[in-house]
């Protein structure tokens, strides 16, 4: 057999090694492996049906490299993309509800995106995170236009929310893509906003240089967010990367 250099990656050396000495000790003859069945051995240790296969995914080629968030290409924004994304503010909140409906899906995806999809929620959750993601006070279209654009699902009595695994096209990608360039930083990744107020005198029964959260209170009968409740993390997938869910 003619030489050639055959590369082989094994992910986890240690599993390899299990693998070939498994199969070593498992063979039917006491007489050591011939150089064809050693290399048809090696290459089933490591996820190969046997040499040839080896050979044949070493002559396909590599996947290209993820490019930095820098280097990516910027994904151009269509006519009702740019309208959506003049409904957020410089800090990322829904400041109207737009009138188009085809607005409203591109807006519904951007707060999609604020959701993690390996959490379940409550209601007061769902509605701790939309407090904050606008800015005209109603939280509670925006969760209902949410489930009703099949981005979030929830139980028949509303004690649970959670994201479901969606897809946006490259239009919505394009949007939330834009949304988050214009988000400022820390402050993009803050989920509850803290007001510091004047530190009190002394002698007021606080001590000196005591800071009290602010707590955000939502309209539509006065229901208040958890004041500790912790900053809710984008979810892309992962999206993060959404990278997306």
């Amino acid at each position: 057999m003619s030489r050639e250099a055959l590369p082989l990656v094994a992910p986890d050396l240690s599993a390899f090694a299990r693998s070939l000495g498994s199969a070593l000790k498992t063979r039917p003859s006491a007489e050591p492996p011939g150089h064809v069945e050693l290399l048809n051995l090696i290459a089933r240790a490591a996820g190969h049906r046997n040499v040839q296969a080896l050979r044949a995914a070493s002559e396909r080629p590599l996947p290209a490299a993820p490019l930095a968030a820098e280097d990516r290409p910027v994904l151009p924004l269509s006519a009702n993309a740019r309208k959506a994304l003049m409904q957020f503010d410089s800090r990322g909140r829904l400041v109207r509800w737009p009138h188009k409906f085809s607005v409203q899906r591109l807006a519904m995806w951007v707060l999609w995106t604020l959701f993690d999809g390996r959490r379940r929620y409550s209601e007061r959750e769902v509605n701790a995170i939309l407090v904050t993601a606008n800015a005209f006070g109603d939280h509670v279209t925006l969760r209902r236009e949410l489930v009703n654009h099949r981005l979030l699902a929830r139980k028949s009595d509303c004690s649970e929310y959670w994201k479901l695994p969606a897809r946006p096209d490259t239009e919505a990608q394009a949007l939330v893509a834009a949304w988050r360039a214009r988000r400022p930083v820390p402050s993009a990744r803050r989920e509850m906003a803290v007001e510091e107020r004047p530190r009190p005198r002394r002698g007021a029964g606080v001590q000196p240089g005591a800071v009290e959260a602010g707590r955000v209170e939502a309209d539509r009968g006065g229901e208040k967010a958890p004041g500790g409740t912790a900053a809710h993390q984008e979810g892309v997938v992962r999206d993060t990367g959404q990278q997306f869910d």
